[in-house]
């Protein structure tokens, strides 16, 4: 009898391990402007994307690779170049910009053309902002080309894979969030005030007339549309609004300044 029962206690053992020993890093993140693929499909601009439509934070492996899709089976579509994905037009640099749904100790950020590495950001474990943005020069190339943006885990050995379509020479620079990441020194992406998410909420949650109380946790899912405002804790399924567009909660959070329902957080919000 002892011995019937010692199986299933080894085999569930093992069956822990095999499961926290693939669990992903607690990170997650993108590039948002100028597009990477998973934006793209995110958005909508590309279609029969699969799952990475669902979730374009999550295209995680292990660190070294030098493909769009992370080594991942499912995000596979991020890998081929048939798709046609559309190129951003950008100067001879460009700004990238970060959206992290949850945040992680960040060993460094790297930039590649064509195997190339073009940049190098260093952060030394430090845990990023909401929000990370990095002036990368393109000098000495042009025309159409495909970046590839990672993002290194300070804690694990894992890392964060963007593929983005440029056309180097062919416009200006591509366009930033209204929450101008540009202005933060381009040689510290964890260079942007600590203090802006979080000195909002405490004034504006309250703001709208007859509503203070409905804020703090969100209008509840399948509720009427509420306006978006920061230092609210939004749960999947709530529904907003935000400059005249309607979203649905993709996956809960406490909202903060730099994470609007907008093109730049398709992570977050589902415009419907």
């Amino acid at each position: 009898m002892r011995r019937l029962v010692a199986y299933p206690l080894v085999a569930l053992g093992l069956v822990t391990a095999s499961l926290a020993l693939a669990s992903p890093a607690s990170a997650h993140g993108y590039v948002s402007s100028p597009p990477s693929r998973q934006a793209l499909c995110a958005s909508g601009r590309v279609t029969g994307c699969g799952p990475v439509q669902y979730e374009p934070q999550s295209v995680e492996g292990p660190k070294g690779q030098r493909n769009c899709h992370g080594g991942l089976a499912q995000f596979a579509v991020l890998n081929d170049d048939s798709r046609n994905w559309p190129a951003t037009s950008v100067g001879s640099s460009v700004t990238f910009n970060w959206v992290l749904t949850a945040r992680h100790s960040t060993s460094s950020w790297e930039y590649f053309i064509g195997g190339r590495r073009i940049a190098f950001f260093e952060d030394g474990g430090r845990q990023p902002n909401a929000t990370v943005s990095h002036q990368v020069s393109l000098a000495g190339f042009s025309g159409r080309q495909t970046l590839l943006a990672i993002w290194n885990i300070g804690d694990t050995p894992m890392a964060f894979y963007n593929c983005i379509d440029l056309q180097i020479g062919g416009g200006g620079p591509a366009p930033s969030p209204t929450a101008s990441p540009t202005a933060r020194p381009s040689t510290s992406p964890t260079a942007r005030p600590t203090a802006r998410p979080s000195a909002q909420p405490t004034v504006r949650p309250s703001s709208p007339a007859g509503s203070p109380s409905a804020r703090p946790t969100g209008p509840g899912p399948g509720a009427p549309a509420g306006e978006w405002a920061p230092g609210t804790a939004y749960r999947t399924g709530d529904e907003i609004s935000y400059q005249g567009v309607r979203y649905r909660c993709r996956q809960s959070h406490t909202s903060i300044v730099t994470w609007e329902p907008s093109y730049y957080t398709l992570a977050l919000w589902l415009p419907i």
